[in-house]
């Protein structure tokens, strides 16, 4: 498997595994603060290595009128304070080609959202950004599919890539995660990530948005650290049901150290009996 070094931190053979965390969308710079120094503070008790996680924009909403951005300027400019305040890398979604260059200039690692996988243009302007590449896998495909994203990103020259499970569609308004999944994909030879918020949504169910099931979210954490995962990827927020976008699936803030502390347990179990290389 390869293995990524992202502003000091490795991801994939065996290190310890990195969260990715923070709110769906930067709302505020008060709010990216908190949320950065409460996470920060949090996982370092577990010792969790950080990436910070927000949105500058979000392009892919339900409904023309759900909240898609403070400004991109603005909002990168409170990820890059983030940086700075608390020494965290931030990884963020773009969704066109034209994002790729404009994002990078803060992110250290750029995601790409699972509708868009497959866009040819954009995986590539993002690997020639020379930035980390998380790869969202489609809620259309199989996890062995995923392997010709990535080598879209690597005939860039970029090896840095990783693979995002988030949940696969189930019928109308609902998701599943399919752990064999975690597993094809690790062995295609890429660090793979546990998106456990995503994966609870229930598409389409919420009148314009997307509904959830985030009671969830700790079983998922638990069977993907079980599996053993590279990194867990969590949409958190202080107030849930106030948050701009995906309200009905991030993490309550005051939660995430008892979550950590359960896949810290069960991630250091399966590494210690030799489960994952």
């Amino acid at each position: 498997m390869k293995t990524l070094t992202v502003a000091g931190l490795t991801i994939g053979r065996g290190a310890h595994p990195v969260l990715f965390a923070g709110p769906c969308v930067v709302e505020s710079r008060d709010l990216a603060m908190q949320t950065a120094e409460f996470i920060k503070k949090t996982a370092e008790k577990h010792g969790f290595p950080v990436v910070y996680k927000s949105s500058y924009k979000k392009a892919n909403r339900s409904s023309a009128g759900s909240f898609s951005s403070l400004g991109d300027e603005k909002a990168l400019q409170i990820l890059q304070e983030v940086k700075k305040e608390f020494q965290l890398p931030v990884i963020t979604d773009i969704h066109s080609d034209r994002e790729a260059a404009f994002a990078a200039q803060v992110a250290d690692i750029l995601q790409i959202p699972a509708f868009l996988c497959r866009q040819t243009e954009l995986l590539i302007a993002a690997a020639e950004t020379g930035k980390a590449v998380n790869i969202k896998k489609g809620q259309f495909l199989a996890p062995h599919e995923m392997k010709y994203a990535a080598q879209k990103v690597e005939s860039a020259g970029n090896q840095n890539v990783m693979l995002c499970e988030r949940g696969t569609t189930f019928g109308y308004g609902n998701l599943v995660v399919d752990m064999r999944g975690l597993d094809i994909m690790r062995n295609l030879g890429y660090p793979v990530v546990m998106d456990c918020t995503h994966s609870v949504q229930l598409p389409g169910t919420a009148d314009g948005k997307s509904g959830g099931q985030p009671e969830y979210i700790f079983a998922i954490a638990r069977a993907a650290a079980a599996v053993g995962v590279d990194a867990f990827f969590m949409e958190t927020h202080p107030e849930p049901e106030k948050a701009l976008s995906d309200s009905t699936t991030q993490l309550q803030l005051s939660k995430l150290d008892l979550l950590l502390s359960q896949i810290k347990a069960i991630s250091t179990v399966v590494r210690e009996i030799g489960a994952v290389d």
